[in-house]
């Protein structure tokens, strides 16, 4: 099992689940001078001349208060102070508001970790206006950990989808591994990435894993070992990567879903990994495909 910590992990706030329960102490926190808020704009967080998260006191926030989308989320606590996510519908300067991957890439692990959470947070509340089974509105309530109808009184809680991702070796021990190019921007190019898909009610992890790869490529699968997870914030996911071994070898893929699969040598994965690989380009240090692709390819994983 790795210890890899992916990008948008490592969220260092507490959530504060003891005082969630407390609307008032919530209330409070909100008009604290010591509490800071992050605002984010069309889902684009703001950042500073420093390139850092843009923290603004309650004083700061105050001059926004017409352009607040929404009450502000909070995301938890840290050396007692309380931290807060805020939608905005008009800001000053829109070019300080950066796109979360392109912040995550600039910023520290915890700090990208924290717009995650942010991020995925409002996005879920900007989705969920309205109750799903009696259609009233609904609103927020235990600081955005939850919303609530105002009508039948039903509660909702943010949702994740868990992904399955998996790097494929073509038998026990093997030296080549699978890669596919889904239809889309990236068919007929030289990227290739591990292949993935969303987990369907009542299937596991390793199930999710053994369908996904037989219904992409026409490969079955055997042993399935999981490797480590990452919160992907593009709405609102959980990447769970796994290794696993092939119990056979003939690829047939679906052409609706994937432009090609192909097996791909040791040595050209880690080639790709390291970019020096004239034909063939793997994602970067940011997505868990390329830190299952390095893994096993500098033999880090037994399979």
């Amino acid at each position: 099992m790795s210890t890899q910590v992916h990008t948008f992990a490592g969220n260092p706030l507490d959530r504060a689940e003891s005082i969630r329960r407390d609307e008032a102490a919530i209330r409070a926190l909100v008009e604290a001078d010591d509490s800071v808020f992050l605002t984010f704009h069309k889902l684009k967080v703001a950042m500073d001349a420093n390139q850092q998260l843009a923290w603004q006191r309650q004083e700061e926030l105050a001059s926004l208060s017409e352009h607040i989308v929404s009450e502000p989320v909070l995301l938890g606590l840290r050396d007692n102070i309380a931290h807060f996510a805020a939608n905005i519908d008009a800001p000053a300067d829109e070019d300080q508001y950066v796109d979360c991957r392109a912040a995550a890439a600039l910023l520290p692990g915890p700090d990208a970790g924290i717009v995650a959470h942010a991020r995925a947070q409002l996005d879920w509340h900007r989705r969920n206006g309205f109750c799903a089974q009696c259609g009233a509105p609904s609103a927020a309530e235990r600081g955005g950990q939850i919303r609530r109808c105002t009508g039948c009184g039903k509660h909702v809680f943010p949702r994740t989808d868990p992904v399955a991702i998996m790097l494929i070796i073509d038998e026990p021990g093997g030296d080549r591994c699978l890669l596919g190019q889904s239809q889309g921007i990236m068919a007929n190019t030289q990227f290739y990435s591990a292949l993935a898909g969303f987990l369907d009610q009542g299937e596991s992890l390793e199930d999710a894993v053994r369908r996904e790869v037989w219904e992409e490529a026409g490969i079955r699968v055997g042993e399935v070992q999981y490797h480590s997870s990452q919160p992907w914030p593009f709405p609102s996911q959980l990447m769970i990567g796994c290794h696993g071994v092939a119990d056979t070898q003939d690829i047939q893929i679906d052409p609706a879903e994937m432009a090609d699969v192909q097996w791909f040598s040791r040595s050209d994965a880690l080639r790709a990994v390291n970019k020096n690989h004239d034909n063939l380009r793997v994602p970067g240090e940011m997505a868990i495909a390329h830190h299952l692709i390095r893994s096993w390819a500098q033999g880090e994983v037994e399979l």
